[in-house]
């Protein structure tokens, strides 16, 4: 009985949210898992069970708030305008040199953890280069959405959040062990922006474009102006401390000295005051970027009622022990390989809301019930799913933002850059089983 609700409160999680466009995410998440525990005899304990859930999600819900204000408000003072220009520089009128700048600026950018942002920024920047050069935009959108995507396994992106909050775990369980297979991917997507631009290279050659026009305001790139002026002017001593602000950071998320909600709550308090002193640029800032954040967050608060509820009343583990009845025992060491290896596919016809809170906890009790680890089959499902997967899939709205700014048609976009995407989430999983993050 147990079993059969909690096989209902999915698939009626996935049905609503991959079918019903009326009913958005958040919704979803807090009304299927109350109808199923009214039903199973559980309203007078509900209280509880959502209260736990919530609990346990609050310090992902925090340091996603704080972590996209503080990215956000370092694009706009412009912290990697300095290195996207000198990467354009030395660009020059090369394909191929463009292409692998594309890959580097986009690794850089997409450390603000939102996918639309990223996408503004990255072809607001290239595509003039690109239409000047004469290198086709789905070149551009095909590598910007490999660097995108692989960088969305931070743990302030959505899938890392969703996964945190979907399996009860720290970015210490999901995120670090996945540090050497993220470096790995990111070689692999500057090695295939390289060969990208090679094969554009042969077909238009290299231009011969002028250098870059000296003086204030918008500045001349290989003889394309673009504006790179950041949103916010702030003092060099300000800049300075922005990046080694930043730097201490990500120390700090390595070697994982505090709490990330902690850190980032700090760091982007110190970075409002020193960059913007007056209550009403703080707000403003706030006001700008204030939508993202409760998107996010709402989505994880909500995220905690079905999980509060699914742990609580026994459904998960009841699901689990039905499925480990199925699953051949020679097949249960393979299960985080599958995921991973799956992942990425899944995207396609799957909302990262749905796979994250409807699919991955399921397969973490299954491979919890066989006695292995349920984290890995978190990391497992970050290779693919709603990272690699995101900027080609048509359930994404950053794809569409990605493709309109382009010009770029989504079956186009798909038919280029699906293989190699789906190669960055097989080197990433030869990686992980390397390093022990997954094993088989």
């Amino acid at each position: 009985m147990v079993a059969a609700l909690g096989f209902a409160t999915i698939l009626t999680f996935l049905a609503l949210t991959m079918f019903v466009r009326r009913v958005s995410v958040p919704v979803a998440l807090i009304l299927v898992p109350v109808v199923f525990a009214v039903a199973g005899g559980w309203a007078g304990d509900m209280g509880e069970m959502i209260g736990d859930g919530l609990l346990k999600v609050a310090p992902v819900a925090i340091m996603i708030a704080f972590a996209v204000l503080y990215f956000s408000l370092m694009v706009d003072v412009g912290l990697f305008d300095p290195v996207i220009r000198r990467v354009l520089r030395w660009a020059g009128g090369s394909p191929t040199k463009v292409a692998v700048g594309t890959a580097v600026i986009t690794l850089l950018v997409a450390l603000d953890g939102d996918g639309t942002s990223t996408f503004l920024i990255t072809v607001t920047a290239l595509l003039p280069i690109y239409r000047r050069i004469g290198m086709r935009p789905v070149v551009m959108t095909g590598i910007i959405a490999l660097a995108a995507g692989m960088m969305n396994i931070i743990p302030w992106g959505g899938p890392t959040a969703r996964a945190m909050a979907a399996l009860d775990m720290t970015s210490g369980d999901l995120f670090i062990p996945l540090l050497v297979p993220m470096a790995a991917g990111a070689v692999w997507v500057i090695a295939v922006a390289w060969f990208l631009g090679r094969r554009e290279a042969r077909r238009i050659g290299t231009l011969s474009l002028d250098e870059p026009a000296g003086g204030r305001g918008p500045e001349a790139v290989g003889g394309v102006v673009t504006d790179a002026s950041p949103t916010i002017r702030v003092r060099p001593v300000v800049r300075v401390f922005n990046v080694v602000l930043t730097l201490v950071l990500l120390v700090i998320l390595l070697l994982q000295l505090v709490p990330l909600e902690v850190a980032f709550a700090v760091a982007f308090a110190l970075a409002l005051i020193v960059n913007l002193p007056h209550w009403s640029d703080q707000q403003e800032l706030m006001q700008r970027h204030g939508g993202n954040v409760v998107m996010v967050v709402m989505m994880v608060l909500a995220a905690g009622v079905l999980t509060g509820i699914l742990t609580g009343t026994g459904m998960i583990t009841a699901i689990a022990e039905t499925l480990v009845s199925w699953v051949p025992d020679s097949a249960a060491g393979a299960l985080p390989v599958i995921t991973a290896l799956t992942s990425m596919p899944l995207s396609m016809v799957m909302t990262a809301d749905a796979y994250y809170f409807g699919v991955v906890p399921v397969l973490a009790e299954t491979a919890a019930s066989f006695g292995g680890d349920p984290a890995e089959i978190g990391r497992a499902a970050l290779l693919g799913n709603g990272t690699t997967g995101f900027p080609v899939s048509p359930l994404a709205a950053a794809t569409f933002i990605l493709l309109g700014l382009s010009n770029v048609e989504l079956q186009r976009h798909q038919r280029y850059i699906f293989g190699w995407a789906f190669g960055t989430t097989v080197v990433m999983t030869v990686a992980a089983l390397a390093t022990g993050a997954i094993s088989v």
